[in-house]
């Protein structure tokens, strides 16, 4: 190799550093750089008026900007396209909000299992797991009440009729959830598991599968980009499944070890 070669590549960084305000952008844009085998020279903007000389010199609307070679490439997301580096889309519609719930909630049933009997895998951690993720996806729903309502209505059945419902139904949810969480209640929670799971399961069915319609799915809250059909439908019939397996355990059909030991 040359001596050339073996010399770290080099790019230069304008972006905002002030005593009020720290681009957050610039930040995750060094580190990229630096990560990436760049030597960076770090120009720092102190000012907002050295910040729109900037952008007016170089014809930008926003830093930070990243030069190398002499070539401006641009802002955050632009030196990723440069370094082949995938760009998030948020407008795409992603699993991946519905795969981290799940996941979460799933350890955190075995982890209370084990706290609890000692081991993990016991017929109480699948109870738990469902009862912790109809908790968080309630969670979810109430972050904004408003967002969730307004998507909850373009498909569910009973809020079309009655609008209310898709104000009333996160609560209800985390109410049921929480109530399984602590097998407290079983009157209560039972009836509201299954009336809410079935409704909604119909309603996801028949917008579809059978009118075949691309809707976003309300499941994680009325920001979320999850596309409408298997994760919601999942998400119901767990309820539904739930709630028939403590309306069972209420009247002492042996349907499995509740408890280990």
């Amino acid at each position: 190799m040359t001596a050339t070669t073996l010399q770290p590549r080099q790019a230069t960084l304008y972006r905002m550093v002030m005593d009020n305000h720290l681009c957050p952008y610039g930040l995750k844009t060094k580190d990229l750089l630096r990560r990436q085998g760049f030597t960076v020279e770090d120009k720092w903007l102190t000012s907002r008026e050295a910040t729109d000389a900037f952008r007016a010199e170089h014809g930008v609307k926003t830093t930070p900007q990243t030069f190398i070679g002499g070539k401006r490439i641009g802002g955050y997301d632009e030196l990723r396209r440069y370094l082949g580096k995938p760009v998030a889309d948020p407008k795409a519609t992603t699993y991946k909000p519905v795969i981290a719930l799940f996941s979460v909630t799933a350890l955190m049933a075995l982890a209370v299992s084990y706290a609890v009997y000692g081991t993990p895998f016991t017929v109480r951690a699948a109870e738990w797991f469902i009862g912790f993720s109809m908790a968080v996806l309630a969670l979810l729903k109430l972050q904004n009440v408003e967002s969730f309502a307004t998507m909850f209505l373009n498909y569910d059945l009973l809020a079309k009729r009655w609008v209310p419902y898709s104000y009333i139904y996160p609560f209800a949810e985390g109410l049921a959830g929480v109530l399984m969480i602590a097998g407290a209640l079983s009157w209560l929670s039972v009836p509201v598991a299954l009336f809410i799971g079935t409704v909604g399961a119909v309603s996801v069915f028949k917008a579809v599968y059978i009118d075949r319609r691309e809707l976003k799915c309300a499941c994680v809250g009325g920001s979320s980009n999850v596309p409408l059909g298997f994760v919601s439908l999942t998400e119901n019939v767990m309820m539904v499944a739930m709630a028939i397996w403590m309306a069972l355990a209420a009247f002492g059909v042996p349907v499995g070890l509740v408890h280990a030991g």
